[in-house]
């Protein structure tokens, strides 16, 4: 038994001499501290600031090889003992090639077998590990039994024999970890046997200070996972806020060619979720792409996209500043998206063309193609191009260049594929007759970010395309939990009422939708284009309202849909909508319409609801006091249309509003304006 023994190690920092425990080759520093009953093998080291203290009737016992590193505290209870292999009774029993990290505490009773690991600032309390256990750093183990060979990840906290049973195996990078410590340990106790040996010999001491095979404090403590070389501090908090809030860890390299054009290539993903992993696989990654620039990015499993890209390496190794985004919690992130939607790409791709097929191929998304001619293209008919087959973004951009070369002359579209919801997503116009086309998206959803968004989640507004009165409709609806549709139709087919439906789009967040309008417009400009809410409940359409004019540039003809605002908000309207003055004429030629509004009074009426008119003098319309005008009976459009132009006439120099009422829901579904003073 050994109760205290002592020995300087060989660095320049210690001081005193040192000697040898009872058993030779059995090490203790002299700044550590062993009392009681302690019963120490051979080949044990117990480095310094260790504290093991067997009070009265308290026995340990330390197989042989064990290491004990700095400020390992080791104590028991007076009641309470585990069996030792030897069959004898001991409040502490660590086994052979035991290794308890730095900090960690070891409150017996407790059972430590062969082989294992505690790690750094980790707790053991009244608990069994079995042979080649691992428990990681910042663990906390009580009142259970850990089979043999299972590993407790960093910051456990194991209480439960449920929890104990259900760990997992310790796998060979664990066991690698284990085992490099473990050659530490044996150079430094090596170390330390050496300088007792030659302690009589100071000249000799010193010269074997230098020849020591001793590695640096980082490797002993085992930060070579903890806190890899090439990644500061920054990133690795950044990356374990990810991990915190449930993302994955991705990766991208590009050389400086490739990142002038945007143009990145995915590294092997990242499948771990453990911290120390995903360090060790980010730095390999960094090694591997030595010379280029590489970024890391959050992947949210459910929502399916990326989150908080970020800059890690450069190629001139210059120190990259990371920027620590604020992020929600995967599965919940709203607008939380790094990246912002491409502007626009010439017909033969461009970066912006490839940085959206990347988003889609990220999202697990495939890639399909369609072409029309110009004919075919009016009355909306596309044929599909043969699939893309591509696996990466490569193959993705040959295919789509192969099929721009096939199609010279005509309209092509890409759009995203789900293959778990069987839909595409977000067509776009990558290639026209006429020139290049703007790259937007057309279908919402959470495919792709239509738009930039800050830091804090909120979305930037988009480019202005629509009117404020468009985007104040579209606000309304989408604040009624109604869906956005929209359609267009040409000349022609708008003079016969005969509109053709666009791309649904399934987003309902305002900065999406008007996305997603914005790109309906730039495809079908030199058309007619209408938007209205769709009531996913009574399966109805509310409010349609023309958002676009042909031959109307600048202001997608808003100009002439919305020319002035409706009333109030305290009027009471369900919808802050607004129109065009009369300035058109009717076949009737009572009091001129204009054609939106004939246009209105004829879909409101096709799907059953009720008329009437409301009118308000100058200061009643700041008032927001306007005065019922009666219903407008009929079923047939050209008698409510007749009736209307007498009303208008009735109140000449008033402003009058239409309204649509739903009969059934006994509320009102639009609101417009057509005349004023």
């Amino acid at each position: 038994m050994v109760t205290r023994s002592a020995v300087a190690p060989p660095t320049s920092e210690a001081s005193g001499s040192g000697r040898l425990a009872s058993d030779t080759t059995a090490i203790v520093h002299d700044f550590a501290e062993v009392v009681g009953d302690v019963r120490i093998a051979e080949d044990v080291l117990v480095a310094p600031g260790a504290v093991i203290r067997a009070d009265t009737n308290v026995v340990f016992s330390l197989g042989a090889g064990t290491v004990i590193q700095d400020g390992v505290v080791i104590h028991a209870l007076r009641e309470g003992r585990v069996l030792g292999d030897d069959d004898k009774s001991y409040s502490v029993w660590l086994g052979v090639n035991v290794c308890i990290g730095h900090k960690a505490i070891i409150q017996g009773p407790a059972y430590i077998g062969d082989n294992a690991f505690v790690g750094f600032r980790s707790t053991v309390f009244n608990a069994r590990l079995g042979a080649g256990c691992v428990v990681m750093m910042h663990a906390l183990v009580q009142d259970v039994e850990i089979p043999p060979g299972k590993l407790v990840p960093s910051g456990a906290v194991i209480t439960q024999q449920e929890q104990a049973d259900r760990l997992a195996d310790a796998q060979p990078q664990d066991l690698a970890f284990v085992a490099e410590l473990s050659t530490i340990n044996q150079s430094l106790r090596a170390g330390y046997g050496q300088a007792v040996m030659t302690s009589s010999q100071p000249s000799d001491v010193a010269d074997q200070r230098d020849r020591l095979p001793l590695t640096s404090i980082a490797q002993d403590n085992g930060t070579k996972i903890m806190q890899p070389q090439r990644l500061t501090t920054d990133i690795v908090q950044q990356v374990r806020q990810l991990l915190n809030q449930g993302y994955q860890i991705g990766t991208e390299h590009a050389d400086a060619r490739r990142y002038r054009s945007n143009v990145w290539q995915t590294c092997s993903p990242i499948q771990s979720t453990r911290e120390g992993d995903v360090l060790t696989a980010l730095e390999a990654c960094l090694e591997e792409h030595a010379g280029e620039y590489v970024r890391l990015f959050g992947i949210d499993p459910a929502a399916k996209q990326r989150i908080a890209t970020t800059t890690i390496q450069r190629p001139d190794g210059k120190p990259v500043a990371v920027q620590t985004h604020a992020v929600p919690t995967a599965g919940h992130s709203s607008a939380a998206t790094s990246y912002s939607s491409p502007n626009s790409t010439s017909g033969n791709g461009g970066g912006d063309l490839s940085h959206q097929i990347r988003n889609w191929l990220s999202q697990g998304f495939k890639i399909g193609l369609e072409h029309a001619d110009a004919r075919r293209y009016r009355s909306n008919v596309w044929q599909t191009c043969s699939p893309v087959q591509a696996g990466g973004e490569r193959e993705a951009m040959t295919a789509v260049q192969a099929c721009v070369n096939e199609h010279p002359g005509e309209y092509i579209r890409m759009f995203g594929i789900d293959p778990v919801a069987k839909r595409r997503i977000s067509p776009v116009t990558i290639q026209r007759p006429d020139g290049p086309a703007s790259l937007g998206n057309t279908g919402g959803g959470s495919a792709a970010a239509p738009a930039s968004y800050a830091g804090n989640g909120a979305a930037a507004a988009p480019s202005g395309q629509l009117s404020s009165e468009a985007v104040q409709q579209v606000r309304g609806l989408l604040s009624q939990g109604f869906k956005i549709g929209t359609e267009h139709a040409d000349a022609r087919r708008f003079r016969s009422n005969v509109w053709q439906t666009c791309s649904p789009i399934e987003a309902t967040r305002e900065s999406e939708v008007l996305s997603a309008l914005n790109a309906c417009v730039q495809e079908h400009a030199g058309e007619y284009v209408r938007v209205f809410g769709i009531d996913p409940t009574a399966k109805k359409r509310l409010a349609p309202t023309i958002i676009n004019r042909p031959g109307q540039a600048g202001s997608n003809g808003h100009s002439a849909s919305y020319a002035s605002n409706s009333a109030p908000a305290s009027s009471g309207s369900t919808y802050a909508a607004a129109t065009a003055p009369a300035n058109g004429s009717s076949t009737n030629g009572h009091h001129p319409l204009s054609e939106d509004v004939v246009q209105q009074v004829r879909q409101l009426v096709g799907q059953g609801y009720r008329i009437s008119l409301e009118h308000a003098d100058v200061r009643r319309y700041r008032s927001g006091a306007w005065q019922t005008g009666g219903m407008i009976e009929g079923q047939n459009p050209s008698a409510v249309l007749s009736a209307l132009e007498s009303g208008l006439a009735s109140h000449a120099g008033e402003y009058v509003r239409l309204v649509g009422i739903d009969p059934q829901a006994k509320r009102r579904v639009l609101e417009t304006t057509i005349q004023r003073p």
